[in-house]
C-alpha cells in the first residue's frame, strides 16, 4: 500500500485518468490523456490548470514591533513589503547554499486577523524547511502551517479572462507579484499573480474544501485544461526557472545559480543573513561555477548529470534540468560551467555514453517572459 499523501484533488485528477507519480510525497498527475507536449503547448496557448498543493504554505503572524526580524533568514526585503506586495526570495544555510527558494507575501489588507505574511515553501522538504522558519522567526512572530488549504495555479494568455469571468471582477489592477483577498462563491482566496511558467497567470490558495468545486469551475471554461509535473517542469526549464532540488540545492549558492538580484543591496549592506560572508566574497570576485543555458548542438536532449567538456575532453561542469522545448521547438538544458565557460556563445561538449555532442551557452530565458507588469 502507497504512503504517499494525497492532495484534495486526488480523486478529480484520477476521474481526468492522470498518470500519477510520487514528487514531494504526494501522488500527482505527471500528465493527462492529451500528454505533456499538447499540455505544454496549450498553456502557453490558452490556459492551463495547475494543482500545486503539495507545496507548503504557512501564515506568519509579525508583532508590530517586530517587521525587521521578520527578514533574517531571507535574502530578501521582507520586512519593507506593502501590503498586497510580494517576493521571490533565498533561504540561505550558514555556508552560503541555497535552504530553500520560496515566494513571500504580506497580506493584503482586509485580513480580519490583521497583518502578516504568507509564505510558499517547496514540497521537497517541506516539514524540514517549516521548522527550520518557525526556530528562525520566533523572535518575529509565529508561524503557522496552513495545511487545511490547497493551492491551484492558473497559468496562461486566457488565465486572467477565466479568473475575472469566475470571480464577477476586473483583474486589471493586479499585477505581476501582487495578492488580493478575492470571493468566489462565498468563499475568500488569497490570489496571487504569479506563477512557475513565464507566462501570465494566478496561484490559488484556498480552503481544501472547496479546492474540488473550483477546480472543476475554472475548467468548464473551454480555454482552461488540467496540466500535470510533466509539463509543468518542461514550461518552467523554458522559461529559465531553476527547480530546487535540481538546479539549485545546499551546496549552491545564489551568484552560482545567477539568482543574485534576490540578494537585495540592504541586505548586503547588513550583511546580516547567514552564509551572507560567501556570498559577498562571491559577488566581489567570481563563483568557480555558473549556472547557464545550453543548447545541444544536433537535437540530442540533455539530462541532468550529464557531463559538460570542454574542445580538450576535460569535465567543466554537469547538466540539472533537460529537455524538448516544446514552444521553443528544440533540445534545451540548464548546467553548471566552470568560470570561464559561462559567456553566451561560449563552446562546451555534452558527453552522452561515448558521444561527445556540441552545444553552446545561451542566455536565459528560452523563451520571453510573459508576466503582467504596470
Amino acid at each position: 500500500m502507497s504512503t504517499s499523501k494525497q492532495t484534495p484533488l486526488y480523486g478529480l485528477h484520477q476521474e481526468l485518468g492522470a498518470k500519477e507519480t510520487v514528487f514531494g510525497g504526494y501522488l500527482m498527475p505527471l500528465s493527462y490523456p492529451n500528454g505533456s507536449l499538447q499540455e505544454h503547448r496549450h498553456t502557453r496557448a490558452r490556459a492551463g490548470l495547475f494543482d500545486i498543493s503539495h507545496m507548503g504554505q504557512a501564515r506568519i503572524r509579525v508583532a508590530p514591533d517586530a517587521f525587521e526580524k521578520i527578514a533574517a533568514p531571507f535574502t530578501g526585503d521582507i520586512d519593507t513589503l506593502a501590503p498586497g506586495e510580494m517576493v521571490y526570495s533565498l533561504m540561505t544555510n550558514d555556508a552560503g547554499g541555497i535552504h530553500d527558494d520560496v515566494i513571500v507575501s504580506r497580506l493584503p489588507e482586509g485580513d480580519s486577523d490583521g497583518d502578516g505574511f504568507h509564505i510558499t515553501v517547496n514540497a521537497g522538504g517541506k516539514e524540514t524547511n517549516l521548522a527550520y522558519l518557525t526556530n528562525a522567526l520566533k523572535s518575529a512572530g509565529a508561524l503557522q502551517e496552513q495545511d487545511d488549504k490547497a493551492l491551484l495555479a492558473l497559468q496562461g494568455p486566457d488565465a486572467a479572462r477565466v479568473m475575472e469571468s469566475e470571480l464577477g471582477c476586473s483583474l486589471a489592477d493586479l499585477f505581476f507579484m501582487q495578492s488580493r483577498w478575492l470571493v468566489w462563491k462565498d468563499v475568500t482566496c488569497l490570489v496571487a499573480r504569479c506563477g512557475y511558467t513565464g507566462e501570465d497567470g494566478f496561484e490559488i490558495s484556498i480552503p481544501a474544501t472547496h479546492a474540488e468545486a473550483f477546480a472543476r469551475a475554472l475548467l468548464s471554461h473551454d480555454a482552461v485544461e488540467a496540466i500535470g509535473l510533466g509539463a509543468r517542469d518542461s514550461l518552467r526549464l523554458e522559461a529559465g526557472l531553476s527547480l530546487y532540488g535540481q538546479d539549485i540545492t545546499a551546496t549552491t549558492t545564489p551568484i552560482e545559480a545567477g539568482l543574485a538580484f534576490f540578494v537585495s543591496k540592504r541586505r548586503r549592506e547588513r550583511k546580516d543573513f547567514p552564509g551572507s560572508d560567501t556570498i559577498i566574497e562571491q559577488l566581489k570576485t567570481h563563483p568557480d561555477r555558473h549556472l547557464v543555458g545550453l543548447l545541444p548542438q544536433d537535437k540530442a536532449l540533455l539530462r541532468p548529470h550529464t557531463e559538460i567538456l570542454d574542445k580538450n575532453g576535460a569535465t567543466i561542469g554537469e547538466v540539472t534540468s533537460g529537455g524538448f522545448g516544446a514552444s521553443f521547438g528544440g533540445a534545451v538544458a540548464l548546467g553548471y560551467v566552470a568560470h570561464g565557460f559561462e559567456k553566451p556563445e561560449s563552446e562546451v561538449f555534452a558527453k552522452i555514453r561515448s558521444r561527445e555532442i556540441a552545444a553552446r551557452v545561451t542566455r536565459l530565458p528560452f523563451v520571453k517572459h510573459n508576466y503582467y507588469r504596470k
